[in-house]
């Protein structure tokens, strides 16, 4: 695989790539740069890397400003420090997006997905990456008519499959990773954090509760009143950890679920 690196802090760029060749030392980085007008430059004359990572604030202005210069013809996978971006990286060729600093679990994960985006669209000289073919499931599958996720693309074994988040009943992390239930009590790993999540999905219809789960609505079967003015939630599908909602965060809550 054929990675270039767009990121202008020289630390975090040979951090960065020493931890993609510590993922997978069969990748070669091509190129490391550190802003726009270098990354325009660069792609303008050289073909297409198989994957980006790609920083968003840079020395000369935001990455997405690359987009509106050139076309890019290759899947990306933003690193920044900073969450609000989330919803505008998914409006152009992003398969992931990681806050920094990047965890090398959360790195390996989206290495690993898109290999298996790459299976599904052709890897072998008999048949090539159609890259149009991946940038339009990337696009149909991370943004919908709306600025916030109306669907995923989660991993079952050897297969990726779209969900509607209508399916979907709310969302949890157990032991480091991030979890999917849905309605028809169905678990999926999902290659998210809760705190990425929460900025991909729109707060009228998912609350996230504490630091174990976001709920939708219609997931919030029974609210008891507990001990220092928490409140207790029994969720459906029925999960085995006991959900709060903090002293804190309570009458938010209220006001979320109409009272």
């Amino acid at each position: 695989m054929k990675v270039i690196i767009i990121e202008d802090e020289a630390l975090a760029a040979r951090q960065l790539k020493t931890m993609v060749q510590d993922c997978d030392e069969t990748i070669e980085i091509l190129a490391v740069l550190d802003s726009v007008e270098a990354s325009v430059a660069w792609l303008s004359t050289h073909s297409a890397p198989d994957l980006l990572l790609m920083d968003i604030e840079l020395v000369d202005g935001q990455s997405f400003e690359i987009f509106n210069q050139i076309e890019i013809k290759s899947p990306v996978i933003f690193t920044t420090a900073y969450n609000e971006y989330a919803i505008q990286a998914f409006r152009v060729n992003s398969i992931d997006y990681l806050l920094k600093p990047i965890d090398e679990d959360a790195l390996r994960r989206s290495l690993a997905k898109f290999q298996e985006l790459k299976k599904i669209y052709g890897t072998t000289q008999d048949n090539p990456l159609d890259i149009d073919g991946l940038l339009h499931l990337i696009k149909q599958t991370q943004h919908g008519p709306s600025e916030y996720r109306d669907r995923f693309l989660l991993k079952q074994g050897a297969r990726l499959i779209p969900i509607e988040l209508h399916e979907i009943a709310y969302f949890y992390s157990q032991e480091r990773l991030s979890f999917v239930k849905t309605w028809d009590e169905r678990a999926f790993i999902i290659d998210y954090t809760l705190d990425e999540l929460e900025c991909l999905l729109n707060p009228k219809h998912f609350f996230r509760a504490n630091r174990q789960f976001i709920l939708c609505p219609k997931a919030v079967d029974k609210i008891h009143l507990h001990f220092n003015s928490r409140l207790k939630i029994d969720l459906r599908p029925p999960t085995e950890e006991e959900v709060f909602i903090s002293r804190d965060k309570s009458s938010e809550f209220r006001n979320w679920m109409g009272e």
